[in-house]
């Protein structure tokens, strides 16, 4: 290593004995080689750390993959140590990547919003399942827009929506599951329970009240709708069931939860958005399973029923996914935190 170092001005060949011992010879050079650490390099390596892949880090950073590549090689070569576990798709961080980014992320997140002298007011890309966004986050964040906040709202599957966060094409994504991974942050941001609904003038649902409501069933909006979750369980599967998809997956996990077995049945009608299913229902179609925001008014007015009021409802907890990474745009955490305090009332 001593070939690489320049040689001081008008300085002859040394002897062994002139140029000290060798072992701490040895220890300075590679000392001095290492030399400060490159933020570039750190800032790269975190980005690929987040996004668990290198071509996403590249996307983000505006760099080429070879360019990525190499800096984090060169940071492994610093610290004398591999840090991710290259695979076909993505990196997996290894130790030493988890010890370095709990040392250094912190430190970067605050020099890059330090550096942003002129925070950018672009819009919040926003995404989530079509029936919440409309239901309940747009109007919570009317506020916001009648202040200047702009939003451009994507509507769309969970795990797409949570794939393309990690490219960058969204802010932030409300999830109906906890993304697994570090690549993304996730806080709960409220409980959906479900409700096992149908229209009043149902008449399977009539022929289903149980024998001691029978006689006021005329009240469709009062407990004499409810019938006996035995006789639901059997009768139920064989009745016309209006889905959101054909594999039942609301319903299926509501008959587990309530009823404590598989659920064996063909949906007699299907469309992929909850708001149809609640109008198919509402108008005699059949029988669903709703969450409940998004059928709480139709069953305060009667134009749904509940079939069962189970004391343990099924529910799923929805949750606010970002980056980890501070971001330039000061309206996103004002997004963040006016749907966490508005989800406290929902």
């Amino acid at each position: 290593m001593d070939d690489h170092l320049p040689r001081a001005a008008g300085a002859g060949p040394r002897s062994r004995a002139a140029a000290g011992p060798a072992p701490h010879t040895t220890a300075t050079t590679a000392t001095a080689t290492a030399g400060p650490p490159d933020l570039n390099q750190l800032r790269t390596f975190l980005a690929v750390y987040r996004l668990g892949s290198f071509t996403a880090a590249a996307r983000r950073l505006g760099l080429s993959q070879s360019t990525v590549t190499a800096q984090v090689r060169a940071l492994e070569r610093r610290h004398g140590r591999e840090l991710f576990e290259r695979r076909a798709r993505g990196a997996a961080a290894l130790p030493a990547a988890d010890e370095l980014a709990a040392r250094v992320a912190e430190p970067l997140d605050r020099l890059a919003g330090a550096a942003e002298r002129r925070p950018s007011a672009e819009p919040v890309h926003l995404a989530g399942p079509a029936e919440l966004l409309g239901a309940l986050l747009l109007p919570a964040l009317a506020p916001l827009v009648a202040d200047g906040v702009r939003l451009r709202v994507s509507t769309g599957l969970t795990d797409p929506l949570l794939a393309e966060l990690r490219s960058g094409r969204h802010d932030v994504v409300v999830s109906t599951r906890r993304p697994t991974g570090r690549a993304l942050t996730a806080v709960p941001l409220a409980d959906e329970e479900f409700v096992l609904v149908a229209a009043p003038g149902w008449a399977p649902h009539r022929a289903l009240a149980h024998p001691a409501h029978r006689a006021r069933a005329k009240d469709p909006a009062g407990p004499a709708d409810l019938a006996d979750p035995t006789d639901l369980a059997d009768a139920l599967p064989r009745l016309p069931l209006v889905s959101y998809a054909e594999d039942l997956p609301i319903v299926r996990r509501y008959w587990r939860h309530v009823f404590g077995r598989r659920l064996h049945a063909l949906a007699a009608v299907t469309v992929p958005d909850l708001r149809a299913v609640r109008a198919a229902v509402a108008a005699g179609a059949g029988w669903s399973v709703l969450p409940e925001y998004l059928c709480r008014d139709a069953l305060a007015s009667g134009a749904l029923v509940p079939l069962l009021r189970p004391a343990d409802p099924p529910i799923n907890t929805v949750y606010l996914v970002h980056r980890p990474e501070a971001a330039a745009n000061p309206h996103l955490a004002a997004v963040r935190e006016r749907l966490l305090a508005a989800a406290r009332h929902w």
